[in-house]
C-alpha cells in the first residue's frame, strides 16, 4: 500500500511538471518578433501613458492579470462582458479596475497588428510594465498564450481566488491549487507595495477584529487610530488607505518591512508574519524579503513568470479576441 500510494504520488507529480513543461516550451519571448515587432513598444507606452494619467493603474493592471491567471487560467475570461463575466463576481465586483485601459492598449496593438496579439498577452505585458515604471524589476514574458471563450463566474466566487480575511493556510491552499508554492505566496504578496485598499475590506481589522469587539491587536496603534478617522463605522466604506503605508507607490519590499512592524493593511498581509501559521511556513520568508529587496525581487520575476504559465491556451485552442470584451463572432 505504502509502495503504491508512493508511486502513484511520483507518477501525479512527474505528470504535472512535465504538463508545466510543455505549457512553457509553447510560450516564448519572442513569439511575435515577425508577426508584431513593435508590440512591447506599444503596450508599454499605453501603461506609461495610464500610469502618468493615474499612477493606481499599475497596481489595477497587475491585479488584472493576477486575477486572470487563476481563473481558467491565463486566458483573458477575466475581460469578458456578458451574464457569466467574471467581471461580476464577488472578488472582482466593484473592485477590478483597468478594463478601460486595457480597451486602449488592444486597440492600439490591433492598428499595428491586427488579429495577431491575444488579450491574455496582452495582460502578462502590462502587468509587467506595470510593475518596472513603479520601480520594481523588469522580466522577458513569456508569449504566446491565445484568449479563452468564456468566461468562468462560477469558479471566481467558488473561493478560488485568495481572498483578504483567508488564513495562511487557505491562502497556501488556493496557490498550490494552481501549481504555486510557498515562495510564490509570499512574493507575490508584496505586489502590495503598490496600491490601495478600500475600507470595506479592512475596516473589522479597525474596531471588531475576529469578534472581539476591539481592533486587531497585531495592528500598529498607531495605524489603527489614523485608520479609525478614515474609515469611520458610519462611512460607506469606499474610502481607501496604501496597501503599503509611507511607500504606496513605489515597488520595493517596504511592504514586508511593514509586516514586521504589524503595519501589514490586510488582515491576509499581516498574517503572512503574525498568525501562528506563519511561524512554520511564510514568516521566515517574510524576514528574508524585508532585509534584502534584490532577494524579493529575483523571487517575484520567477513566480510573476510561473503564475504566467497556468493552464495557458496555445496552438489552435482558444482565439485572438480582436475586442478583449467579447468572443469574436
Amino acid at each position: 500500500m505504502k509502495v503504491s500510494c508512493k508511486l502513484s504520488c511520483c507518477f501525479w507529480l512527474l505528470t504535472s511538471l512535465m504538463l508545466f513543461s510543455v505549457a512553457r516550451s509553447q510560450l516564448s519571448i519572442d513569439f511575435y518578433s515577425s508577426t508584431c515587432p513593435n508590440l512591447l513598444k506599444i503596450v508599454r507606452t499605453e501603461v506609461q501613458k495610464a500610469i502618468m494619467n493615474e499612477i493606481r493603474m499599475a497596481a489595477s493592471l497587475l491585479r488584472l492579470h493576477f486575477h486572470d491567471c487563476f481563473v481558467n487560467g491565463c486566458d483573458a475570461s477575466l475581460l469578458l462582458d456578458g451574464s457569466n463575466s467574471e467581471k461580476l463576481a464577488v472578488p472582482n465586483l466593484n473592485s477590478a479596475r483597468g478594463f478601460e485601459v486595457v480597451d486602449t492598449i488592444k486597440n492600439a496593438v490591433e492598428s499595428a497588428c491586427a488579429g495577431v496579439v491575444s488579450c491574455a498577452d496582452i495582460l502578462a505585458i502590462a502587468a509587467r510594465d506595470s510593475v518596472l515604471l513603479s520601480g520594481g524589476p523588469a522580466w522577458r514574458v513569456l508569449l504566446g498564450r491565445r484568449d479563452g471563450l468564456v468566461a468562468n463566474q462560477t469558479a471566481a466566487n467558488a473561493s478560488v481566488l485568495p481572498g483578504p480575511f483567508d488564513s495562511v493556510n487557505t491562502i497556501i491552499a488556493k496557490f498550490a491549487a494552481v501549481g504555486l508554492d510557498v515562495t510564490d505566496v509570499v512574493a507575490l504578496s508584496g505586489a502590495h507595495t503598490i496600491g490601495l485598499a478600500k475600507c470595506t475590506v479592512f475596516s473589522s481589522r479597525l474596531f471588531n477584529s475576529s469578534g472581539t469587539g476591539a481592533p486587531d491587536s497585531t495592528m500598529d496603534t498607531s495605524m489603527v487610530s489614523d485608520l479609525q478617522s478614515l474609515c469611520s463605522q458610519t462611512s460607506d466604506g469606499n474610502n481607501t488607505a496604501p496597501l503599503d503605508r509611507n511607500s504606496r507607490d513605489l515597488f520595493d519590499n517596504h511592504y514586508f518591512q511593514n509586516l514586521l512592524s504589524g503595519k501589514g493593511l490586510l488582515q491576509s498581509d499581516q498574517i503572512l508574519y503574525s498568525s501562528d501559521a506563519a511561524a512554520s511556513t511564510t514568516r521566515s520568508i517574510v524576514e528574508n524579503y524585508s532585509k534584502n529587496s534584490v532577494l524579493f525581487f529575483n523571487d517575484f520575476v520567477n513566480s510573476m513568470i510561473k503564475m504566467g504559465n497556468i493552464s495557458p491556451l496555445t496552438g489552435s485552442s482558444g482565439q485572438i479576441r480582436k475586442n478583449c470584451r467579447v468572443v469574436n463572432s
